[in-house]
């Protein structure tokens, strides 16, 4: 029994969920996202998505709860929208940005200068005496957190000195140098 699948999506105000063909479509203030779905059933009913399975097997039963958290994803990301924050830690990290190109200075011999995806609205926060931030915020959960993971792989946290790009919040676990 999915305890996650059987919930209902609460649909805000604002927010048009459509379903035809196997093709979920919501739209909202911030954008519009398609999925398409299949061995599950989608119905809108009275202001809620829900999302039902035919029978037990164990395909169906592992798309249940995966279909429903996509749905919640998208109909949150249409409505408030998703943000990851990426930290620079280390001497001479920089970010900065020209609309949505990204160039960053991780401590290589030459600039990283990375286009981002124009669904995707990118910041740079540099304070003086603090750690440069990036902020990425888009509609589509799933495009944030790969455009935040391709940032973060350029220069990946080291344990030892914690130096490289991070999320805001995460803890690292580091480990202990050399000793005398």
């Amino acid at each position: 029994m999915s305890r996650i699948g059987n919930n209902p999506v609460a649909i805000p105000e604002g927010v048009t969920v459509t379903v035809e063909n196997n093709i979920l479509t919501v739209k909202g203030k911030l954008g519009e996202l398609t999925q398409n779905f299949d061995t599950v059933a989608i119905k809108v009913e009275e202001g809620n998505v829900l999302v039902t399975r035919s029978s037990d097997s164990k395909e169906q039963k592992s798309k249940h709860g995966l279909y429903r958290s996509l749905v919640n994803n998208m109909v949150e990301g249409v409505s408030k929208g998703w943000t990851k924050e990426l930290e620079l830690v280390g001497v001479g990290y920089r970010a900065s940005n020209q609309g949505n190109v990204l160039e960053l200075a991780l401590g290589f011999s030459h600039n990283i200068v990375l286009s981002i995806a124009p669904e995707v609205k990118l910041e740079t926060v540099s304070d003086k005496g603090k750690n440069p931030i990036i902020k990425l915020t888009s509609h589509d959960k799933q495009l944030v957190g790969q455009v935040a993971a391709k940032i973060r792989g350029f220069r990946r946290p080291e344990p030892y000195k914690g130096k490289g790009v991070k999320f805001v919040g995460e803890v690292l676990r580091r480990k202990a140098g050399k000793s005398a």
